[in-house]
Order: C-alpha cells, then sequence, then structure tokens
C-alpha cells in the first residue's frame, strides 16, 4: 500500500480553503496536512509539513500565488505547485 499524499491547500477565502479540504479529506489516498490564507503562511507551512503538493491560489494578500510557488519551488524542491 502507498503513502497518502500530503497536501497543503492555499486561498484567501476560508470558505474555499475549507470546501477544497474537505474534498480531499473525502479521498482516501490524499490527506490535508494544513491550509494557508496567504503565500507567506504557505512558505511557513510547506517548511514545516512538508506537503508533496500545494494547491495555490493566485490572488492573494501578503505574498501572492506566483511568487510563493517560485519560492516554494526553489526552496522545496520536492514539493509540486
Amino acid at each position: 500500500m502507498s503513502a497518502a499524499l500530503r497536501v497543503l491547500v492555499v486561498d484567501d477565502q476560508q470558505i474555499v480553503r475549507d470546501g477544497l479540504a474537505t474534498i480531499l479529506d473525502l479521498l482516501g489516498d490524499v490527506n490535508v496536512v494544513g491550509t494557508a490564507a496567504d503565500g507567506a503562511q504557505a512558505l511557513e507551512l510547506v517548511a514545516l509539513r512538508r506537503p508533496d503538493v500545494v494547491l495555490m491560489d493566485l490572488h492573494m494578500p501578503v505574498l501572492d500565488g506566483v511568487a510563493a510557488t517560485r519560492r516554494i519551488v526553489a526552496e522545496h524542491p520536492g514539493t509540486a505547485c
């Protein structure tokens, strides 16, 4: 049996984060390891929780998804965005 895919959900709208996390949690082979409201929080959680995949909104306050994705790819090459 393979390990569950570890996913971080990032969106500035809480209802979207919660909805995606709920849907993903229903899948047996996916484990939502956290949610973040902006790119800065995403960077912190990627370092702490080491997800396999980050589902990232592009337009967010503080640090947008494009800039956050660039940093995640550069700093955590094992994480897909």
